[in-house]
């Protein structure tokens, strides 16, 4: 499937050797997080082993050796994403650290500034957004005065353009917008959304979180205001995230947080802020991770997003046929694989999807239970809760048909039930 030599590239994830409950792990859920190849652990180890010390700060061999290590990530983050300026580049801890970054940094534009968002404003978001990219918006309509809106989802889980086309006038300030959905596996169209929107004067964000592992992404190419991903979902290790933004409105936006790093002057009376990006990055940052998400990217760069992305495609295409045959499972989302990525969601007669996910677990099948960080989408298709099956560029054919296999199982269960 794909031109991915996946056996071959399996024996780079030393966690898919294990076994539970005297089954083969078989890890469905890389959309919550990915599992970790070797380089990258190898990486953590290194900078511990080797260069640990602060960035930025100490003259010593090893805090040099951190800085650049450090400051090395930024770069290769950069070219990853095709920005045009390395000083794009904002390490944060997450996406949900990154996107409450720009909200509030917004929502403390004073009155005078193009980015100032008060009354009389509005913020459009969708139907399909992780609670992520949904509560920090809230948080900003409620300290503002202005008006949150959002934009609807079709029987077939897209993004509803037409709605979308009616809510966006001159008042909306910024467009909050998801380029993979996390639950449906919806791909938007990014691009055209961010024209549409700046038509009308308003700034748009785009939440690349499920979308930067799994395909090639050129940030000049969509033009959105802001890009937010994070690396535990590109094979990176926990703890650091990216946001991408347009390099004047770093410079325009006040700082997120205050502290040490992000300063260039301090007095008791005020302070003078660093250059960008630093400004928003107060305190010790997340330096070990930083190597670890270069390595990550020097992976995915070397196996080739193409490369996975065809895979995936593949495999979610199998997937949707192969569960279209469970008597009883409904997917909640597009039923094909065109602009679509590879998390599947689906309910499975009545049976509560958290049982679900516990006895598929009995043989050694990982998937995700719950509203998954959204739970408009649930309230919208009229269901509690889904299963979710989420792909990666480890995952093969065959270990659908156990997921299949398994779903069967838990049919059967309940019922002798």
């Amino acid at each position: 499937m794909g031109t991915l030599d996946i056996a071959l590239l399996r024996k780079d994830f030393p966690i898919l050797e294990r076994e539970i409950n005297g089954h083969p792990l078989v890890y469905l859920d890389s959309a919550a997080t990915s599992q970790k190849p070797r380089v990258v652990l190898d990486a953590l180890r290194d900078y511990y082993e080797q260069h640990n010390a602060n960035v930025h700060r100490g003259i010593y061999t090893i805090a040099e050796e951190a800085t650049s290590l450090y400051e090395g990530a930024r770069t290769a983050v950069a070219q990853f994403i095709g920005a045009a300026d390395r000083r794009e580049i904002v390490f944060t801890k997450n996406s949900t650290e990154a996107i409450n970054l720009v909200a509030r940094s917004l929502g403390d534009a004073p009155p005078q500034s193009a980015l100032h968002i008060g009354v009389g404003d509005e913020i459009l978001i969708t139907e399909m957004e992780h609670h992520s990219n949904i509560v920090p918006w809230q948080l900003l309509a409620q300290r503002s005065g202005a008006t949150l809106r959002a934009v609807g989802l079709t029987d077939d889980g897209r993004l509803d353009l037409d709605s979308l086309d009616h809510l966006l006038t001159e008042r909306t300030r910024i467009v909050a917008v998801v380029h993979q959905s996390n639950i449906l596996g919806t791909v938007n169209p990014v691009a055209d959304i961010v024209r549409k929107a700046h038509a009308v004067g308003a700034l748009v964000l785009v939440d690349g979180s499920q979308s930067v592992p799994h395909m090639s992404v050129d940030v000049q190419a969509i033009a959105a205001d802001f890009y937010v991903f994070t690396g535990h979902k590109m094979l990176g290790p926990t703890g650091i995230g990216c946001l991408h933004a347009r390099l004047d409105l770093l410079e325009e936006m006040p700082p997120f947080l205050g502290g040490g790093e992000m300063i260039a002057d301090v007095t008791i009376e005020r302070s003078t802020y660093a250059s960008v990006p630093h400004k928003f990055e107060a305190g010790t940052p997340m330096i070990a991770q930083a190597p670890a998400l270069t390595a990550a990217i020097d992976y995915l760069t070397a196996v080739g997003l193409d490369a996975i992305h065809a895979h995936e495609q593949a495999l979610t295409a199998y997937a949707l046929q192969r569960l279209a045959d469970v008597d009883g499972l409904r997917i909640i989302g597009p039923r094909d694989a065109v602009d679509r990525g590879g998390a599947v969601s689906f309910t499975l007669s009545d049976i509560h999807p958290h049982d679900v996910g516990q006895v598929l677990d009995e043989r050694g099948i990982c998937v995700r239970v719950g509203h998954h960080c959204a739970r408009p989408v649930c309230l919208r298709y009229g269901v509690p809760a889904t299963t979710r099956a989420s792909f990666y560029l480890y995952n093969t054919p065959a270990e659908i048909d156990v997921l299949v296999d398994g779903l069967e199982h838990v049919k059967r269960f309940f019922r002798a039930a």
